[in-house]
């Protein structure tokens, strides 16, 4: 990470992430991967698993492998220049990297492989016969990464999802593109960041800031259920030659209406993103 923005170019790439949740001793918990240092995209961060979508992932036998049709995916998404192929893609995608990225798949039946390679993905759907599982994934937010960005040259449009995590599957890192794994509370996870213990960029600062605020697993995914899924695309600007990055709702943000709980600026400060009004104020 640096303290200055620079162009991140093209359109940005659709992209789909999962945000696993579970109960813990103390409440509700969050499972966090490290990315490889390899990695081009946010390297050494510790994320939540997901990754672009893929052609496939909108192909007719991948669309059809969903318990829910493609317009009701739409409708939940409710993004209105979206279509419903599309739309499923970003479902679609969503449960291939939870697979692919922390080895949970959300299926129905007996249809677990005991291996399968990342490229195998669409033959196996296909063959399996097996039901994928979108009605146990709740759209939360969508990212956007911004034209000047801090962290990646490239840009995306990323839906985050909420999902519980099976009583009966082991969540954990790939050892590929992940080198670690965690589950955190996410108000532990923000304090870790804080401490400088790991690294994670906004939109994870952010997320986790919202969670911060559910007792249960349950509790997060109630709320996803009952809201619809705001757009966070952060905007920034120069404060004193300090690098301020603003979310919906804040004064200097072009969107006036709040999109998240908590703060609505992170300042870029040796290298890492600080809530401007305090490090309480990311889940009070």
């Amino acid at each position: 990470m640096h303290d200055m923005l620079e162009p991140a170019t093209g359109t940005p790439r659709d992209a789909s992430t999962v945000v696993l949740l579970r109960d813990g001793p103390a409440g509700l918990e969050v499972f966090l991967m490290k990315r490889s240092g390899l990695s081009d995209t946010f390297g050494e961060a510790y994320v939540f698993p997901g990754g672009k979508l893929d052609a496939h992932d909108s192909s007719p036998t991948a669309v059809q492998a969903l318990d829910l049709p493609a317009d009701t995916l739409a409708q939940q998404l409710n993004e209105s220049e979206l279509s419903g192929n599309l739309a499923a893609g970003l479902y679609v995608a969503a449960l291939r990297e939870l697979f692919e990225e922390a080895g949970v798949l959300l299926a129905a039946g007996n249809t677990r492989p005991t291996s399968l390679r990342p490229e195998d993905w669409q033959a196996w759907v296909a063959a399996s016969g097996t039901t994928l599982q979108a009605s146990a994934l709740r759209p939360w937010s969508r990212w956007i990464t911004p034209r000047m960005a801090a962290l990646s040259k490239k840009r995306f449009d990323t839906r985050f999802f909420l999902a519980l995590a099976p009583a009966d599957q082991v969540a954990s890192h790939d050892n590929f593109e992940t080198t670690a794994s965690i589950w955190l509370a996410p108000k532990e996870a923000l304090l870790r960041y804080h401490r400088g213990e790991i690294e994670m960029a906004p939109p994870q600062i952010m997320s986790l800031a919202h969670l911060a605020r559910y007792a249960s697993a349950a509790e997060a995914m109630d709320a996803a259920q009952q809201q619809t899924p705001p757009c966070i695309c952060p905007e920034n600007f120069s404060d004193n030659g300090e690098v301020i990055l603003c979310y919906p709702g804040d004064p200097r943000h072009s969107v006036p209406a709040r999109a998240l709980p908590g703060p609505t600026r992170l300042a870029i400060r040796d290298r890492r993103f600080v809530p401007v009004d305090g490090l309480e104020s990311l889940w009070a």
